[in-house]
C-alpha cells in the first residue's frame, strides 16, 4: 500500500519529554522531577462546584464559545488584573486546555509558507503545531545571558516578508524565565513596525514570584493584534478538567470560533463550572500554591548551584533549568543516565529547542521531601561521574 501519512506529521519527531515518562513509569522508587503538573489536588472550592455541576445534571453541551457566566468571570479577571478589556461574546473562547488554543490559533492564522517566529526553548508543542497548521516555524535561540528572555533585536534578524506571527510563552516552560516589561515593549514595537500578530501564551502567568507578570495584550495598541491564551490547568492544579481560553479581536476570534466549533464543539461543562468558582473564590489557594512553590523553587535552585549544575534563577512557573556543562554530558546523556543509575527523571533541555542543549528541566511541582532525595541522588551521581 501506499504511505498514507502526511509529509507533515511525519517530519515531526515524538516528543522529547515522553520517552523520559515512559521509561519511568517502568522504574521502582522514582523521583520525578519531569512532569509540568501541579502535585496539588484541585482545592476544594472548585471540587464541589464540579459535584454540584454534575448534580443539577449539567451533562450535555454548552454554547460552542462556553457558558456566558465563565466568558464573563473570565473578562473581568483579565480586566481586574491587567486592566484590558474583552467582550464575552465576541472577544473570548474557552477551549480544551491552551492546548487546543493554541491549535485553533495556529490553524485559524497560518496559510502554508507562514513564518511564525519561535523563540526557544519553548515547550515542546510549539514548533510542531505551526508545522501542523501549514506554517514554518522560524526559531530564535534565547540565551541564559540575557535571562533567557528573547531581545528585540534577535527577533528582528529573523523577520522576513513572510512572517506573520509571533508565538511567545512567559513565564516560560522550560526556564522558568520571566519577560520584562522593557522587553514586551521591544516586541510591541516590532509588531507594530512589522505588522505582525502575537500569539501569546500567558499559561503561568499567576505563578511568578517576586516579579510581575506583563500581560502582552495590555500593553499600549497591542489587544487588536494579540491573541491571548490562558487556563486553569498550572495556576488552580485543574490540569485533569480540560479548560483554557483565547482573548482577542472579534475578527480573529471569530476564525478561531470556526475551528473549534467543527473540531470540538465545546469545552467540558463540568470543568468550566469549576473554572467559575475559581475566579471568584480560588485566590486564597493560587497565593498558598504559589508560596509553596517559590519554597520549593529556593531549595531547587540552591541545591543545584552548591552541586555544581549553574542555575539561572526561575522567576515563574515551576521549573528550574541547570546547565549541565561542567559534566561533559549531553543533556540527553545525563538525563538518561541519571535516571537509570538514580531513579531520578529529569528532560534534556534539547527537547526544548534551539538553546536547550546544556541543560535539564527539573520541575518543582513535586514535595519538598522529595526535591530533597532527589538533589542527595544527583550529588551522589555527579560524585561518581567525577
Amino acid at each position: 500500500m501506499r504511505n498514507f501519512i502526511s509529509s507533515r506529521v511525519a517530519a515531526v519527531p515524538p516528543s522529547g519529554i515522553r520517552r523520559f515518562f515512559d521509561i519511568a513509569a517502568t522504574m521502582p522508587d522514582v523521583i520525578s522531577l519531569g512532569i509540568g503538573e501541579p502535585d496539588f489536588v484541585t482545592p476544594e472550592p472548585m471540587l464541589q462546584a464540579g459535584i454540584r455541576s454534575l448534580q443539577r445534571g449539567e451533562t450535555g453541551y454548552t454554547s460552542n464559545s462556553g457558558t456566558a457566566e465563565l466568558r464573563v468571570a473570565l473578562c473581568e479577571h483579565l480586566a481586574r488584573l491587567y486592566g484590558v478589556s474583552y467582550d464575552p461574546n465576541t472577544e473570548m473562547l474557552v477551549t480544551v486546555g491552551v492546548s487546543e488554543a493554541m491549535y485553533l490559533a495556529l490553524t485559524a492564522i497560518c496559510n502554508p509558507g507562514d513564518e511564525v517566529i519561535v523563540p526557544q526553548p519553548c515547550f515542546v508543542a510549539y514548533t510542531p503545531e505551526v508545522v501542523f497548521a501549514g506554517g514554518t516555524p522560524v526559531t530564535v535561540a534565547c540565551k541564559v545571558e540575557n535571562d533567557f528572555q528573547v531581545t528585540g533585536a534577535e527577533i528582528e534578524a529573523r523577520i522576513t516578508p513572510r512572517t506573520k506571527a509571533l508565538l511567545i510563552g512567559y513565564p516560560n516552560n522550560p526556564t522558568g524565565a520571566v519577560m520584562s516589561r522593557e522587553r514586551m515593549l521591544e516586541i510591541a514595537a516590532l509588531a507594530e513596525k512589522y505588522d505582525l500578530l502575537v500569539i501569546s501564551d500567558e499559561i503561568y502567568d499567576r505563578l511568578v514570584y517576586g516579579t510581575e507578570h506583563v500581560c502582552f495584550s495590555a500593553l499600549p495598541g497591542m489587544k487588536s493584534r494579540t491573541l491571548l491564551l490562558g487556563g486553569f490547568s498550572k495556576d488552580y492544579a485543574m490540569t485533569g478538567w480540560r479548560i483554557g481560553y483565547i482573548a482577542g479581536p472579534a475578527d480573529l476570534l471569530a476564525a478561531t470560533r470556526k475551528v473549534h466549533q467543527y473540531t470540538i464543539m465545546s469545552a467540558p461543562t463540568t470543568g468550566q463550572a469549576a473554572a467559575v468558582v475559581a475566579l471568584q473564590h480560588g485566590e486564597e489557594h493560587v497565593q498558598r500554591m504559589v508560596a509553596e512553590y517559590d519554597r520549593r523553587r529556593r531549595l531547587i535552585v540552591s541545591g543545584c548551584n552548591a552541586l555544581g549544575l549553574d542555575c539561572f534563577e526561575p522567576r515563574g512557573a515551576f521549573y528550574a533549568f541547570p546547565s549541565i556543562a561542567k559534566t561533559g554530558m549531553t543533556s540527553d546523556v545525563f538525563c538518561d543516565t541519571l535516571l537509570k543509575e538514580e531513579q531520578v527523571a529529569t528532560i534534556p533541555g534539547s527537547a526544548f529547542g534551539d538553546g536547550g542543549e546544556g541543560f535539564i528541566r527539573m520541575a518543582y511541582a513535586t514535595s519538598y521531601e522529595k526535591i530533597e532525595k532527589a538533589l542527595e541522588r544527583i550529588h551522589r551521581f555527579l560524585r561518581r561521574h567525577g
